[in-house]
């Protein structure tokens, strides 16, 4: 989990982490409510040139984000079935996009400047709320993106090895599985630190 960071000087990598976050935050909530698909496609452009400009090794980006698009092959049949194919489209566009955008905070900025991050912006309110466990878990849960994405992608290669076919039962249990012991290692990691109560 830890250890995604690709180091680097570029103008995204050097931003503030605190500003990451806020644009990162309003920028999933306008894709969510995007309408028109040439919108969409402007964002997922706008995603791309960022990706360029934080100078990501195409391999990352890889890794990262096409994983998730094996779970659209399952996800957008499906809402195409119930909702029609332009409003599938849209959901898969807008789930890749904040994926993606997830994943380019991940990999541009580190773990220290996140909690660094949430101590500034908690400090007001320390009477009341820890800013460090705050910091701690919103930089658990935005690695925890990617993190879940290589599990599916590792898992697919293994049925694929085997030979196995595209049974969704077989997809999911070995992900949730899988999932639930990296929580369990990463909560004993939690514990080993002093971080349990």
């Amino acid at each position: 989990m830890i250890g995604l960071y690709v180091p680097g000087s570029t103008l995204v990598h050097r931003a503030p982490a605190l500003a990451k976050l806020g644009v990162l935050a309003v920028t999933i909530s306008v894709i969510t409510v995007l309408q028109e698909p040439w919108q969409l496609a402007a964002a997922v452009g706008g995603v791309g040139v960022l990706f360029l400009a934080a100078r990501i090794p195409p391999h990352m980006v890889w890794r990262h984000v096409v994983p998730i698009l094996w779970l659209l092959a399952i996800a957008v049949p499906v809402q195409a079935l119930f909702a029609g194919w332009t409003a599938a489209l849209m959901m898969g566009g807008r789930v890749a996009a904040s994926v993606a955008l997830a994943a380019l905070f991940t990999l541009t900025t580190t773990v220290s400047s996140v909690l660094d991050a949430c101590q500034r912006l908690l400090r007001p309110f320390r009477r009341w709320i820890d800013g460090d466990r705050v910091g701690l878990l919103l930089a658990l849960t935005i690695r925890c993106v990617p993190l879940t994405a290589e599990i599916v992608r590792e898992v697919i290669e293994a049925r694929r090895a085997r030979g196995a076919t595209g049974s969704l039962t077989a997809l999911a249990v070995p992900v949730i599985v899988r999932s639930l012991q990296s929580a369990e290692a990463l909560g004993e990691a939690l514990v080993a630190r002093g971080l349990d109560d």
